[in-house]
């Protein structure tokens, strides 16, 4: 009997364990009050300061924009239901990463579509003694267009386009002379500008 008892134990606290795990794998909870069935409550966790929240249409329109203030984790409840019926995401651009999370709204009823829930990841650029360094993250080895202009009497000229697909982890390294660049980036159908002063 005490044999049972400890095994029932053991199992209790591996149960409890593996659901908390489940519960931390995912850093988006999406859930629907109860109550008021048109609120729809959006948790995201491991959020930073400086990171921003969008609810676009299908066709990029931005419809709503919050930056993020607190690091930790973030909640908030949206009456998605009042918007037109259509396609639309929730997206939540980071530091190095943006996720999206499409929805469907079809007569006041809201549709998550988790298998669609995606990651795209964006270039990081260092600069080290003249020399420009970029990397990027392509796990389904996505496209990355480069393109680098230069300042040229206050006009950017293009100097060098690159486009590099078929690798998982991309990384270049430019060395360009004395002046002021904009480095513009296209990948998995997002463009991303930086400026540098070399």
């Amino acid at each position: 009997m005490k044999k049972t008892i400890n095994v029932l134990k053991k199992s209790i606290l591996l149960l409890a364990v593996s659901t908390s795990l489940l519960s931390n794998a995912s850093d988006i909870t999406i859930s629907t009050n109860a109550e008021e069935i048109s609120k729809t409550a959006i948790t995201l966790n491991h959020v930073k300061a400086g990171d921003i929240l969008s609810i676009k249409d299908n066709y990029g329109v931005v419809l709503y924009k919050e930056q993020i203030k607190e690091t930790g984790t973030y909640k908030k409840g949206f009456d998605l239901s009042a918007l037109p019926n259509g396609e639309y995401i929730f997206e939540i651009d980071k530091n190095l990463e943006v996720k999206t999370i499409p929805f469907t709204v079809n007569f006041e009823e809201v549709y998550f579509n988790k298998e669609k829930e995606s990651t795209s990841y964006k270039p990081y650029v260092r600069q080290d003694n003249g020399i420009v360094y970029i990397t990027k993250l392509a796990p389904k080895q996505e496209a990355l267009n480069i393109h680098i202009y230069a300042n040229n009497n206050s006009e950017y000229e293009l100097v060098h386009t690159e486009r590099i697909k078929g690798v998982q982890s991309i990384e270049k390294a430019y060395k360009l002379g004395k002046g002021n660049y904009k480095l513009v980036f296209v990948s998995d159908n997002k463009e991303y500008t930086k400026f540098i002063n070399n």
